[in-house]
C-alpha cells in the first residue's frame, strides 16, 4: 500500500510539472499516452543511479523536470540522497 500511495503522489507530481493537456488526463488516458512504449536502462555511476530513457514522448519537457536532479534538488534545499536506497543519488537521462 506505500508503494502504492507513493507512486501515485510521484505521477501526480510528475502530471503538474508537465502541465497541459496531462494535468487533465485521467489514469489510464496517461499512461497510454506516456508509459507505453517506454524503453530505458538503469545504471549505478559511482553514488549516483542514472535512469536513461529512450525515445520518451515529450522528452524535452521530462528533460526540463528531471535531468540534473542533484541541482535541483539542491537549489530547493532538498537532499539529494535517497536513505531507503542505500543513500544514493538518483538522475534522469532523456536520449
Amino acid at each position: 500500500m506505500t508503494l502504492a500511495l507513493a507512486a501515485q503522489a510521484v505521477i501526480y507530481q510528475l502530471r503538474q510539472r508537465l502541465g497541459q493537456p496531462y494535468d487533465r488526463w485521467d489514469a489510464s488516458h496517461f499512461a497510454r499516452q506516456l508509459f507505453t512504449g517506454l524503453d530505458g536502462d538503469v545504471r549505478v555511476s559511482g553514488d549516483t543511479i542514472l535512469v536513461t530513457y529512450y525515445n520518451a514522448p515529450h522528452a524535452e519537457k521530462l528533460r526540463a523536470a528531471y535531468e540534473r536532479l542533484e541541482a535541483k534538488l539542491a537549489a530547493e534545499g532538498l537532499s539529494n540522497r535517497l536513505p531507503w536506497l542505500y543513500n544514493f543519488k538518483l538522475d534522469f537521462c532523456f536520449k
